[in-house]
């Protein structure tokens, strides 16, 4: 089966070790992806900056945000949920993708409230 290595341009991916996201087959798994470029937005500004980092990945892969079967979602700050279900919801609403929200200590990036990964399979 061939792998496809997508990388994001960040110069800490060969050091670290890391892709933005992996195809492999018809499965497509994208990294924690911080928000990147809105450290001083919400909590619902830095969801939708993932959701536009992702999606453009998912489509340098072959996938579009239809194609997502599960999320996990990393909030920094509980009373943060409600405002970040609500961009998944927009974003998903008939997709309704497996998904998970956890509160988390921190994230790499002290600005940063949310953190998000994405599973996709590509249909045949």
């Amino acid at each position: 089966m061939t792998r496809q290595n997508i990388s994001g341009g960040s110069p800490y991916e060969p050091i670290i070790g890391f892709s933005r996201a992996v195809r492999v087959g018809r499965t497509v798994h994208v990294a924690g992806t911080g928000p990147v470029g809105a450290d001083q937005e919400d909590a619902a500004g830095q969801a939708r900056r993932i959701f536009a980092i992702v999606e453009k990945t998912l489509a340098e892969a072959g996938a579009s945000l239809c194609d997502v079967v599960r999320t996990r979602m990393y909030l920094t700050r509980a009373e943060d949920w409600e405002a970040v279900g609500k961009v998944h919801g927009e974003f998903f609403r008939a997709v309704r993708p497996a998904a998970t929200m956890v509160v988390v200590a921190a994230l790499l990036n002290p600005a940063w409230r949310i953190e998000m990964e994405f599973d996709a399979v590509i249909p045949d």
